[in-house]
């Protein structure tokens, strides 16, 4: 409740999950316009923000919108999740190749709506729009908070906030904290926000919890492998933890591998620790898990946390603004503060113990599902293809 008034006192715009009305009725049957969209981001890397980008594509084309997607420079990571159908238009890498091959491809494609994800793509999506006469039809988005940006120019777009979200028709947060941190820290422009969660795609799954119960005690994590997520932080508490012949399972690729691995060699845990790097389909590691770890110092929403209660998994992580909001009801997991290793420690070894009921987890995961992230989306985007 307390976060619900914070949001309030801000008077946050959010986008509800519920269908806008898009036009008018024939007989029961409602008429929907067809968009023609653009999604923007930097690639198509491996990453949270990527992947939700090309499940809204894929989503919003399949529900019959003509969807384009354009990159700076190719990737295949995440390319898997878009669909085939879709185009992909290749910008640039150069930030000023890619402004301009922007405004040229909105000039030449006149979308209805063009969507941008990530702190340099948003810069560089306002300034095509711009260029392009068609801001008013630009939508902005912020997945994380300005530490976990690694580039002067990704951090920019926070400092950028006020005029960002003036200009943009709109802008999307993905959870009501990284909304608050736009608009109190940075000064967006509060009544020019959306929030809107993160969607997660996992395939249909059933476990019991005498399955969950039995297995291994082996502890999942997966991120990419940088500062903010602190894996270093989970490795030691995973080296106090008392269960016996525990395992941890690190999924992700990123610059902090070598000094993950430094600090496994240093609390002399390496038998019990693999690195299995990045894993575009990740569901077998989640299905042989008992518990899910997050040991993040800040994360704006959290997919891999969605990922693991669709599997039934128990989920431990740190007290920050994501997981927070997504493990809000009893029996999804357990919130310790960042750096408290014993208690995070505790939490693992009390869910290897007891990981608990299945069945509330995986409805929790039902939440975020593409189908109403995709509604929400195109509520919006109707919104201000019609105002634009």
């Amino acid at each position: 409740m307390a976060q619900k008034a914070a949001i309030h006192s801000i008077a946050v715009k959010k986008c509800t999950l519920s269908k806008m009305d898009r036009g008018p009725e024939r007989g029961t049957e409602m008429v929907v316009k067809k968009l023609k969209i653009v999604f923007y981001i930097h690639a198509l890397a491996g990453g949270g923000a990527e992947r939700v980008w090309a499940l809204m594509a894929t989503a919003l084309a399949q529900m019959g919108h003509e969807v384009l997607f354009a990159v700076d420079y190719k990737a295949s990571a995440n390319i898997g999740m878009l669909a085939g159908s879709i185009p992909v238009i290749e910008l640039g890498s150069g930030h000023f190749t890619a402004i301009l091959a922007l405004m040229r491809l909105l000039l030449r494609e006149r979308p209805d709506v063009s969507i941008s994800a990530l702190g340099a793509s948003n810069i560089k999506h306002v300034v095509a729009a711009l260029l392009a006469g068609r801001r008013r039809r630009a939508i902005i988005s912020y997945h994380g908070y300005a530490e976990n940006e690694p580039k002067r120019l990704s951090r920019l777009s926070f400092t950028l906030a006020p005029l960002l979200t003036r200009l943009a028709g709109r802008t999307v947060a993905v959870s009501e904290d990284l909304t608050r941190e736009v608009v109190r820290r940075h000064g967006g422009r509060a009544d020019r926000i959306a929030t809107i969660l993160n969607p997660v795609a996992v395939p249909p799954i059933e476990v019991s919890d005498a399955t969950l119960a039995a297995r291994p005690p082996i502890v999942l994590a997966a991120s990419r492998l940088t500062p903010m997520k602190d894996l270093p932080f989970l490795v030691r508490a995973f080296a106090l933890l008392k269960t016996p012949d525990a395992r941890l399972v690190i999924l992700g690729e990123g610059d902090e591998r070598a000094q993950i691995e430094a600090e496994v060699d240093r609390v002399g845990i390496r038998p019990r620790v693999e690195f299995a790097g990045y894993q575009e389909k990740p569901w077998p590691w989640y299905a042989s898990a008992k518990v899910f770890a997050l040991p993040s110092r800040v994360e704006a929403f959290g997919l891999t946390v969605v990922e693991a209660l669709a599997h039934g998994l128990p989920v431990v992580a740190t007290n920050c603004g994501g997981p927070r909001e997504i493990l809000d009801r009893p029996g999804l997991g357990i919130l310790t503060a960042h750096g408290d290793e014993a208690a995070f420690a505790a939490a693992l070894d009390a869910c290897l113990a007891d990981p608990g009921q299945t069945a509330p987890r995986m409805a929790r995961a039902l939440d975020f599902s593409v189908k109403s992230r995709a509604e929400a989306y195109l509520d919006l985007m109707t919104d201000v293809a019609e105002n634009a």
